[in-house]
């Protein structure tokens, strides 16, 4: 981020939230391919609904205030992973409620960087 543009006040509070969204994010796709794996080798998956409900009810709280749409792609996620269901059924389901929401944050990233750029003045510095 030290590169790109410098943002405003509010772009970069946005550009925190969706830095930590990220993260928690990534943890969930964690959760998720571990879920895989277990799914392959015909494991029990019962304990990675609980995981990701764990993981993903604070990326709810987080997103609320200032990326709502994304807060309610993340809840239905969570709603994936409390329903009942096959297996395998779940699983796809899951992995494409993960990148959908990557995608949502990697283009608010941007439309953040776009709104919220600030010219620099060459001679305050």
């Amino acid at each position: 981020m030290a590169s790109g543009p410098k943002l405003d006040g509010a772009g970069l509070a946005k550009m925190a939230t969706l830095d930590e969204a990220t993260a928690a994010v990534q943890r969930l796709h964690a959760i998720v391919e571990r879920m895989a794996i277990a799914v392959r080798s015909q494991q029990n998956t019962a304990q990675f609904g609980a995981q990701i409900r764990r993981s993903g009810a604070p990326l709810v709280g987080l997103l609320k205030g200032q990326f709502g749409m994304i807060s309610d792609q993340v809840s239905g996620l969570l709603l994936i992973a409390t329903r009942g269901g096959g297996d395998q059924a779940k699983l796809r389901s899951l992995r494409e409620a993960v990148a959908q929401i990557r995608t949502q944050l990697e283009i608010s990233v941007a439309k953040t960087k776009e709104k919220h750029a600030v010219e620099e003045d060459d001679a305050t510095n």
